[in-house]
């Protein structure tokens, strides 16, 4: 009987260390390729913020908003009264205002 719990615990000993070991290896293979994955994802990020931005840069700018007729209509009154603008040219102006 002796000899058998000898064997049992020479075989549990073999066996945590061997777990240990393991466990160690694993550990330092996820740390690893865990900075791995955190490089190849910068790399990647940095890949297309690159490309993303000549496109950012090429898109067309917006086209101005429009002013509010009466305020327009205000303002070219304003200039008119002022001596800025002649008759003619009020007139013109006003009609293009209120067309479009």
């Amino acid at each position: 009987m002796p000899g058998l719990l000898r064997g049992v615990a020479r075989t549990a000993v073999i066996a945590g260390t061997a777990s240990a070991v393991n466990g160690r290896v694993q550990r330092r293979q996820a740390e690893k390729f865990a900075g791995r994955d955190a490089q190849i994802y910068a790399n990647r990020e940095q890949a297309y913020q690159q490309q993303m931005a000549p496109q950012a840069a090429a898109a067309p700018a917006a086209a101005p908003v429009a002013a509010d007729p009466i305020t327009q209509l205000k303002e070219l009154g304003e200039l008119h009264q002022q001596g800025i603008l002649t008759d003619e040219e009020f007139a013109a102006q006003k009609a293009k205002i209120l067309n479009s």
